[in-house]
Parts: structure tokens; C-alpha cells; sequence
């Protein structure tokens, strides 16, 4: 889920899944074309469909159909050796703070019950792309940016194309046996789960995926499932590529998680200092338990009058009082008795005072 382009992860290995979603529009109703680079639509008033053209400045139109999607120009091509054009592709979840209505997601691993989706494809010849199917985690509940596992699943390669890093094994999921890629792109982890041969429809259970991810140590039950996506990956042609019907439902009730033993997991120190109309914070975080943090939100509430206006070391938003500081690429993993630190700078209006409770991912933290 990418709006920068993702680097190579070697030479010869090529990109996957590379996303990006920005709203334009309402609801499609009837056919809706989208040339716009990044625009999107809903369709049954639950999934957005989006044109997602990153790799490339060459013109994309697709068309919004009642139940998926159909490319209509595709004027650009890429090398086999590097990455796609685009993604165009339908999504239940949240993708770079575009989340489809109504949509549970993001939602814990530990927490859910069943997560089941049905696909169906039109191919065409004479052009090189995938049609992959896109599973997104992180630790975190996150809904904007890039997450940390990527599980593709591709039903059908067409050309010199390859998934990211190298064969790992095979698996039986879904009723059939996959050929399994383990990589990375250098902005998050992907394990590719690819079709001998082409795969036009599928019905399957997502979360078999999932659990088939996790057992390899990929991800935990305490990650986060944030979206689930349908399209093509075109590198070379593929006008009449479609997505003829999609469904997606995740549904809650697994086993919620427990309480790290011992108490708080996490320690915060907050160092201020304020001005007549502005102020800095430091925070440092500390891993407190017995286990390393891998990936970390902390959340907060400013006092009245402070508004955060830049940041660094880490992503942090402001909705209301409410403070939300994600980790980035280089220090959302925290060892046991370790630390992880980030700053911003914000406007005072009024007295300065510091905050008092932080949680970090919906744990409790004691204050240095």
C-alpha cells in the first residue's frame, strides 16, 4: 500500500503489490470512469474501486462496474526486470486513510472469527501482468501508510514476472497446492503465494492465509488485518483486464488479547519546553516487559490550546485532543529493555502543560 515507489529489494526482483488510494468522487452507480492518477469510487455502497497508477506517467482509465472493475486505456509499460505500472484493484478496508464504508477493518488477528472473499477474473493475451489478490497487516490498527506484511496471492502470471525474493516451499490452501515466495521490498515484508496456473475465480477463506503467514513467523495474532484487495499488476498491455465480482466480510468474535503479564509493558518520559505561543516535546518510549514491541502506536490526549505542526522519528496525527504516533521504517521495533524515541513541535495557546496517560498499543504506560 504505496504512494512512494518501493525500492527493488535486489536487482532482478521485482515489486509487488505497490498501492495507493485518494478519494475522488462519490458512488459509483452506473459505469464510472477513472483516469484520475489515484482516483477511486465505491460500488455497493462497501468496496472502493481505484485506478492506483504509480509507476508510471502514461495515461490508465478504468471503469467502475456494479461489481468490479475493467481497464479501458493503458498507455504505459514497464521492463519485466523492474516494476508494474499500477494497481489498479477493489478493497474492503482502509488504505492510506481511504477506508471503504462501513468496514470493521482494521481489525486484531486474535480477534477474528472467520475472513472469507470470492474473486472473479477476465484475462486477456498478449500482455505481461499478475492478477493478485492483496492481504495487508501491521502491528498496528493502521489506516494510512505503508504496513509492514504484504501476503500476495497470485492467480495468474503472464510473462517474465516473478514475485519478491525467492521460492520458500510450497502450501495446500484453498483447495489447491501454491508455490511460495518469501521477500522483502525494502519498505515492508511479502510473502507471495503463486498459482501453477491460472486461477479465474476463487472462494476461499482469507484468514487461512493469514494463520498460514503467522505460523511461518511473519506476523503474530496481535497484528492487525487492514485490507483486503483484488486487481492487476500490468507491466506490458492488458486493456480488457477485469475484475468481474468481489466480496469480502471479516467478522469478530476470535479471542481477544491478553494483558501482557506483570502490568504495563511500556514506560513514557515527556520533555517539554514552551514558549509564549509554541512548544517541543520529546518522548521517549520504553519497552518495560519481557518480549520485544514489534511496531508500536502511541496514543494520547494534548491539553487544550496545543496543536502538534511537525514531527520527527515517527507519524504522528492529531484529531481534536486526541494524539496518535505511529513508529516509521527504522525504530518501530523495541528489544526488551530498550527504547524508541521521536519529537515534534506544536503551537500553545494559553498555559502549557504536558500530558498525563499514554497507551501504546492499547496498553497502559507508567510515566518516567
Amino acid at each position: 500500500m504505496k504512494r512512494q515507489l518501493r525500492a527493488l529489494a535486489a536487482a532482478g526482483l521485482l515489486l509487488a503489490g505497490s498501492l495507493v488510494a485518494v478519494a475522488f468522487g462519490g458512488t459509483a452507480s452506473a459505469d464510472t470512469q477513472i483516469c484520475e492518477q489515484y482516483g477511486s469510487t465505491v460500488i455497493q455502497g462497501r468496496y472502493v474501486v481505484q485506478n492506483n497508477r504509480w509507476g508510471t506517467t502514461a495515461q490508465q482509465c478504468i471503469n467502475a462496474t456494479s461489481n468490479g472493475f475493467e481497464i479501458t486505456t493503458l498507455n504505459g509499460s514497464s521492463p519485466t526486470n523492474g516494476a508494474p505500472t499500477a494497481y489498479p484493484s477493489i478493497f474492503f478496508g482502509c488504505h492510506y486513510t481511504n477506508c471503504s464504508p462501513g468496514t470493521n477493518l482494521p481489525m486484531q488477528v486474535s480477534q477474528i472469527s472467520s475472513a472469507t472473499s470470492s474473486i472473479s477474473y477476465r484475462y486477456v493475451g498478449g500482455a505481461t501482468y499478475n492478477a493478485s489478490y492483496d492481504i495487508w497487516l501491521d502491528p498496528s490498527p493502521k489506516r494510512d501508510g505503508v504496513n509492514q506484511m504484504e501476503i500476495m496471492i497470485w492467480l495468474n502470471r503472464q510473462g517474465p514476472i516473478q514475485p519478491i525474493g525467492s521460492v520458500v516451499g510450497t502450501t495446500n490452501l484453498a483447495g489447491r497446492t501454491w508455490e511460495v515466495w518469501r521477500g522483502s521490498n525494502g519498505s515492508n515484508n511479502v510473502i507471495s503465494y503463486v498459482a501453477s496456473s491460472a486461477v479465474s475465480s476463487l472462494n476461499f477463506s482469507v484468514l487461512d492465509f493469514i494463520n498460514d503467514t503467522r505460523n511461518r513467523g511473519a506476523i503474530s495474532n496481535s497484528w492487525y488485518l487492514t485490507s483486503i484487495q483484488a486487481g492487476f499488476e500490468p507491466w506490458q498491455g492488458g486493456v480488457g483486464l477485469a475484475v468481474t465480482s468481489f466480496s469480502a466480510a471479516v467478522n469478530g468474535g476470535g479471542q481477544p488479547p491478553t494483558n501482557p503479564p506483570g502490568g504495563a509493558r511500556c514506560a513514557v518520559k515527556y520533555t517539554a519546553n514552551s514558549w509564549n505561543n509554541g512548544f517541543t516535546a520529546d518522548v521517549l518510549i520504553s519497552n518495560t516487559g519481557s518480549s520485544a514491541i514489534n511496531g508500536w502506536t502511541l496514543n494520547y490526549s494534548l491539553p487544550g490550546g496545543q496543536q502538534v505542526t511537525n514531527a520527527w522519528n515517527a507519524t504522528v496525527s492529531q484529531s481534536g485532543s486526541a494524539v496518535t504516533a505511529r513508529n516509521i521504517s527504522h525504530n518501530g521495533s523495541i528489544a526488551p529493555g530498550g527504547t524508541a524515541s521521536f519529537g515534534y513541535q506544536g503551537t500553545l495557546s494559553g498555559s502549557y502543560s504536558s500530558p498525563t496517560n499514554f497507551s501504546l498499543n492499547g496498553a497502559s504506560c507508567s510515566r518516567n
